[in-house]
C-alpha cells in the first residue's frame, strides 16, 4: 500500500535536493573556474539562481540555500574565517526579497514581468550584503565594489538559468499552488474518464 507523504516530507526532500544541487554546482563553478581562469577576476555562482527558485517554491526556507551558498563558496576557495562571514552572512541579505516577493503575490511573480526581475533583486540583495557585511569587518570602500563587478557575469547566468526554470512545469512555483494544481488536474481527468 502507498502511503502518500505530508507537505513535511515533501518539503524536506525538496529543500534537500535543492541544497544538494547547489552545493554540487557552487563546488563545480568554483573549481572549473580555479583550474581553467585562475587570473580571470570574473566568478560565476548559481547561489542567487537557486535560492531564488527556492524562495519562489518555499518563502523564507531558502534563506538556508543561501547562507549554503556562502559557505560551499568559501570552503571550494579555501577561504579564511573572515570570508566565511562575508558570504554566508552577506547572502542572507537576499531575504530581504522575500517579502516584496508575498506582498506582490507569487503566482503573479511567476507569470508577470517581476519573474525575471525578482531574481535579479535576490543577487543584488546578496552582493549588498556581502558589501556591507565586508564593511562593517573594516574592509575599504574601493574593495567593496568588488563584489558587484566580478559577479557581474552571474547576473546573465542567474537570468538564463530562471528564464529556463520559468518553462518548466512547477519549477519556479508555490509547491503549495503546484500540489494544489496537479491534484486539480487529476480529479478533472478521472471525472473525464467516467
Amino acid at each position: 500500500m502507498n502511503r502518500q507523504r505530508t507537505l513535511t516530507e515533501y518539503r524536506m526532500i525538496d529543500l534537500t535536493i535543492f541544497a544538494f544541487i547547489m552545493a554540487v554546482c557552487e563546488f563545480l563553478t568554483v573549481r572549473a573556474a580555479d583550474t581553467w581562469f585562475p587570473s580571470q577576476p570574473y566568478t560565476v555562482s548559481v547561489a542567487a539562481a537557486i535560492t531564488a527558485i527556492v524562495y519562489m517554491r518555499w518563502g523564507w526556507w531558502g534563506c538556508f540555500h543561501a547562507f549554503l551558498a556562502g559557505t560551499v563558496f568559501c570552503a571550494s576557495h579555501g577561504a579564511q574565517l573572515f570570508s566565511y562571514f562575508i558570504y554566508c552572512f552577506g547572502n542572507l541579505f537576499s531575504a530581504l526579497a522575500v517579502p516584496i516577493l508575498l506582498r506582490f503575490g507569487k503566482e503573479r511573480t511567476r507569470t508577470g514581468m517581476f519573474g525575471m526581475i525578482f531574481p535579479l533583486l535576490v543577487l543584488l540583495l546578496m552582493q549588498c550584503g556581502r558589501a556591507i557585511v565586508a564593511l562593517i569587518q573594516g574592509a575599504s570602500l574601493a574593495s567593496v565594489t568588488g563584489f558587484f563587478t566580478t559577479d557581474s557575469i552571474s547576473m546573465l547566468f542567474t537570468f538564463v538559468v530562471i528564464w529556463v526554470a520559468r518553462r518548466l512545469d512547477g519549477i519556479y512555483e508555490d509547491q503549495k499552488h503546484y500540489l494544489l494544481r496537479l491534484s486539480a488536474q487529476e480529479k478533472a481527468e478521472k471525472g473525464g474518464s467516467i
